[in-house]
């Protein structure tokens, strides 16, 4: 009976342990997503310039999650719901960028990284967000197509060069299984269908999931975010390839004249001799 006994306890131990093992094999096989988060102005916010117009005036500003970047990260919690993806974002700016970067975890993310440097054009950017990708280990980035505030849409192209990942623009649809993805993209005209491998940057925008898809953090996750780690990590570029000589505001529109409907040759003589657009 002893002896009974001792066997059924050790194969209860090994049974445990090969449990624990295999979820350890799981855990290391998980896909690593990171999701690189822009922070911007609210587009309602008043833009002005201090220092004779050669640096943005924060005061009074409301800043954001950039939309682009919500709609990737709301499609890494998919990700991680469905198939068990860890998704860590990443941001490239100071500490006032902290806000949005806790935001981001109170939707879900469960780690957030700062690179401690103001993110002064988009090569420097996408190289700093390269060091982090390299260190990490990550299978897929995920980043919106172009930020609201500088509308640049380089950062991600540049990202995927410099680490060399494979690359998909505009991203409107993706699905993951295993090593293949399947993507679709919008073009002009329509969408194409594509077909990549891992690992893969990623600039998505509406459509890679819907607005009404987006989460607002609830208490729940405000608190949670709270305990989750903000890492904070040093620089790694050291020259910036271009430097703010001063920033101007778009002229202001002129006055609208109303021309009576009948009165169509009236437009005529407008358009032609003071619009000159015909």
């Amino acid at each position: 009976m002893l002896n009974y006994l001792k066997i059924c306890y050790a194969r209860i131990v090994f049974l445990k342990n090969f449990r624990n093992f295999v979820a350890e094999i799981k855990k290391t096989n998980l896909m690593k997503i990171l999701v690189c988060i822009s922070h911007v102005p609210d587009t309602t916010s008043k833009i002005n310039f201090t220092e004779n117009n050669t640096k943005f005036d924060a005061n009074g500003v409301q800043f954001v999650i950039n939309p682009y970047d919500e709609f990737s990260l709301t499609r890494a919690m998919w990700f991680k719901e469905k198939q068990g993806a860890s998704v860590t974002v990443v941001n490239v700016g100071n500490s006032s960028t902290e806000p949005t970067l806790r935001k981001a975890l109170a939707i879900g993310a469960d780690e957030a990284i700062r690179v401690d440097t103001d993110p002064v054009d988009a090569l420097t950017v996408a190289k700093e967000l390269a060091a982090v990708v390299k260190s990490g280990g990550f299978d897929l980035v995920l980043a919106g197509r172009e930020s609201i505030d500088y509308n640049g849409a380089m950062v991600p192209g540049m990202l995927a060069s410099l680490v060399d990942f494979n690359f998909v623009n505009g991203c409107v649809g993706i699905e993951i299984d295993g090593e293949k993805v399947s993507l679709t993209r919008e073009i002009e005209g329509g969408n194409e269908t594509l077909i990549s491998s891992l690992p893969l940057v990623v600039a998505g925008q509406k459509g890679i999931v819907e607005e009404k898809d987006l989460r607002i953090p609830n208490m729940r996750g405000i608190m949670m975010a709270r305990k989750k780690p903000l890492n904070i990590v040093a620089s790694t570029v050291t020259d910036n390839a271009t430097s703010v000589e001063s920033y101007e505001k778009p002229a202001p529109k002129g006055q609208v004249k109303l021309i009576d409907k009948d009165n169509i040759d009236e437009l005529i003589n407008l358009l032609h001799n003071e619009a000159k657009v015909i």
